[in-house]
């Protein structure tokens, strides 16, 4: 759906009624967040800058989906893993069973999309992120097998380096894909000539790097010039990080890493800017 002209009128006293916010998720999983920002009053355009995807070759997931029975722990990290590892399990092994396999996730949404698959989380980090499901886990890793199904290009190391390091024999496999988009959303890039938008966001370190990639595309090296008004907004550290190497700059940081903590944080700095 296509959100860069409103069909309806904000709702009264919304912390982002005078806001247009750009979104940058991938193309099919920006509804919900979309859905946060206009209840917040916000009017909401969406630019996708991801493409989610399989992978190149289901060869890896489908050998230690067959496994399985070795493993002590499954990390998931995001939605994308727990969905596409379980779809690809109901068809490479659709009498196997996850009984005895401890499972690790990060953030709720990651929970809550593992529950659409009759399990619950063993194991959930305080802070929804990699490193601290390193740092917090809860039992000793050394000696343990541990399947990380994730992304297949782009994903940090920082997990997979710190359990090796610790002893566990952790065993990575693509079960997904993240690319950019071939071409950038025309009323998006169009909103942004206008200087129609007060805020885009970013939801990870890709989708800073593929928006300055559309960017490029689109209006070649002036790209920086539409972007000097707006507000940059990141969910967490590591998307700031990007942001600081890409784009010099973050405006509006999350302190809760999840998309209600990124909407809640563009709220309080809209309020904070008319104070």
């Amino acid at each position: 759906m296509n959100r860069a002209t409103p069909t309806s009128p904000h709702p009264p006293g919304g912390g982002l009624a005078t806001k247009t916010v750009l979104v940058t998720r991938a193309a099919g999983q920006s509804s919900q967040f979309a859905d946060l920002l206009t209840a917040q009053g916000a009017t909401v355009i969406e630019m996708p800058a991801l493409e989610i995807r399989p992978p190149s070759s289901w060869a890896p997931l489908d050998a230690a989906i067959a496994e399985l029975p070795s493993f002590h722990w499954l990390i998931l990290t995001s939605a994308n893993a727990v969905t596409f590892f379980f779809e690809r399990l109901a068809i490479a092994a659709p009498t196997a069973t996850l009984d005895g396999l401890n499972i690790a996730v990060v953030g709720r949404k990651t929970a809550q999309v593992l529950s659409r698959y009759g399990r619950s989380p063993d194991y959930i980090p305080p802070n929804f992120v990699a490193d601290d499901l390193v740092a917090t886990f809860p039992v000793a890793v050394d000696g343990l097998r541990i399947l990380f199904p994730r992304v297949e290009s782009g994903g940090r190391e920082v997990l997979v380096q710190e359990m090796t390091a610790a002893g566990a024999t952790v065993v990575e496999v693509p079960a997904y894909e993240s690319g950019c988009p071939a071409v950038p959303d025309a009323a998006a890039i169009a909103a942004l000539q206008a200087q129609q938008v007060q805020v885009i966001t970013f939801a990870s370190s890709k989708t800073v790097r593929h928006t300055v990639q559309l960017l490029a595309q689109a209006l070649g090296e002036t790209w920086q010039d539409v972007l000097n008004p707006i507000a940059i907004a990141s969910i967490g550290p590591q998307t700031s990080e990007t942001c600081h190497e890409l784009l010099g700059r973050v405006d509006i940081e999350a302190t809760e890493y999840t998309l209600d903590g990124l909407t809640q944080a563009i709220a309080t700095w809209a309020s904070a800017s008319l104070a």
